[in-house]
């Protein structure tokens, strides 16, 4: 009897040691930023059957872990806030986060130009005076109202239950590992809307696109008997799944370079629309914005790998970027100008490309008025020797950059013009209010034009909002190529 007395003591104990107290996932943590005027989910893990509640200013939320013992509660949608709050979660054990912010938040992530850190970006050069001050951003940087969570692949995936860490203000050491880009699009934010801006970056140097989709995610026809390379989910499981359901605004994306190495074109873009749904997917939200960039000029031809590159690899890649814009709730921002040579593949600049990223949800989604992109290519009309091409995104007016001619007058470069036999040539081109007129004298009646089809990049054709076109051919094989599917 008193064995079976001792051993219902231990058992007893061992029962009480293992009961679960609530635990949450790292990406909620002292310091965050919860996004504004939508619906906020608050989740974690406890005891099966084990009641919790979370307190948010005057909202009281209560709920019961299920038989896997998750639970989540939704706190309803919050004014933006620059006053640290206390979020209170309580069940057998009560977690304290402090110092919470109510304003916009978003996801960036890709690869080597998106993880680009901002110690990197400390240690650039330019031959622009103006550029100095962002160069030396780390050396000022302290806005309370700039948060920055850096997501670890082997971390985010296991509970912190004794710290609840992870956000940071954006100022030293921890903005100095993290995404320039990123950064700069959210000091952009701020500045523009007055509210705080919280940025999550999960990114690896030199991966492809693919793991950044989880398996099932690659649902469109077009790899319908197509086997996927590249480790599809690598890095979707560890680092993009266990964010959802952190409530955000949209997306940013920096990756390409490792396909474009592959020869990859229509390929890419369908790889895109699988990123994109999938992601939408993942977060229930068919309409998050997801905005993504350029990559930059770069001599893919010289590379000496496995894949025949060209000097046209990197403008059909381009091309096959350009294409994903049928996809709803998309942007591209154009870096062709924002280099030094081509022959470095991470180059500085990451203060504009972080900018020109901003712009785009500032215009599209946050309702300011300005010009979001470039010169987009339109249509084109043909009328004797001469080609007229017409842009959307003009932004008050098409301009030349730069660029001057032995007589002093600026001269657009980089457009040529081909005629029934497909060769093409340089052309002149001329600006004539909102269109371009181009011609040859090698070609007398023209079928079609190209422009900034270069790997070099630093074409100077640009709208009046200091924004560069975008590189187009007008006999583009993908127009009528790409079409998306319908959102699952």
């Amino acid at each position: 009897m008193l064995r079976i007395y001792f051993i219902c003591i231990i058992l007893s104990v061992f029962v009480l040691n293992t009961q679960a107290e609530i635990i949450l996932p790292r990406i909620l943590g002292h310091g965050m930023v919860l996004q504004r005027k939508k619906p906020v989910t608050i989740w974690g893990t406890a005891s099966v059957g084990e009641q919790v509640s979370v307190t948010f200013g005057k909202q009281v939320k209560k709920t019961v872990a299920d038989d896997s013992g998750k639970w989540a509660v939704i706190l309803d949608p919050l004014k933006a806030s620059s006053v640290g709050a206390s979020l209170i979660i309580k069940g057998s054990n009560t977690i304290q986060l402090n110092d919470i912010l109510v304003g916009e938040v978003w996801l960036c992530s890709g690869q080597s130009n998106m993880e680009f850190t901002m110690r990197k970006n400390s240690k650039m050069k330019s031959k622009i005076a103006e550029d100095q001050a962002k160069i030396n951003e780390l050396e000022h940087a302290k806005n309370p109202e700039i948060r920055i969570f850096l997501v670890n692949r082997k971390e985010l995936i296991k509970p912190d239950p004794q710290h609840n860490k992870g956000w940071s203000i954006a100022r030293d050491s921890a903005l100095r590992s993290f995404s320039a880009p990123g950064y700069f699009f959210a000091k952009e934010l701020n500045e523009k809307l007055k509210v705080p801006v919280g940025m999550i970056s999960s990114a690896i140097p030199g991966s492809a696109i693919e793991p950044w989709i989880p398996e099932n995610g690659f649902t469109s026809d077009y790899f319908k008997d197509k086997k996927i390379s590249s480790d599809p989910g690598k890095f979707y499981k560890p680092m993009i799944e266990p964010l959802s359901p952190f409530a955000l605004k949209g997306f940013l994306w920096y990756q390409g370079e490792t396909n474009c190495f592959q020869n990859e074109t229509i390929e890419y873009t369908y790889k895109m629309e699988a990123l994109i749904n999938s992601w939408r997917k993942l977060w229930n939200d068919r309409s998050l914005p997801f905005y993504y960039t350029q990559i930059a000029p770069y001599y893919y031809s010289k590379s000496t790998d496995k894949y025949p590159l060209t000097k046209e690899t990197l403008p059909k890649f381009w091309e096959a970027q350009q294409a994903a814009l049928k996809i709803p709730h998309t942007g591209m921002i154009v870096t062709t100008d924002l280099i030094d040579s081509p022959d470095d593949l991470h180059p500085g600049y990451k203060w504009e490309v972080g900018r020109r990223l901003a712009q785009l949800p500032l215009a599209n989604d946050y309702g300011l008025k300005l010009t979001p992109t470039g010169p987009l290519f339109k249509k084109m009309k043909l009328s004797g020797k001469k080609a007229k091409l017409s842009f959307s995104n003009t932004g008050g007016g098409l301009m030349c950059k730069d660029t001057k001619d032995v007589r002093g007058s600026k001269i657009l470069t980089q457009f040529e013009i081909a005629g029934s036999d497909g060769k093409y040539v340089p052309a002149i081109a001329e600006i004539k209010g909102k269109k371009i007129l181009v011609s040859s004298a090698e070609v007398q009646r023209p079928e079609n034009v190209r422009f900034s089809w270069n790997e070099g990049g630093k074409a100077n054709l640009y709208n009046r909002a200091g924004l560069p076109a975008m590189p187009f051919r007008t006999d583009n094989p993908l127009k009528n190529q790409f079409q998306p599917e319908k959102a699952k």
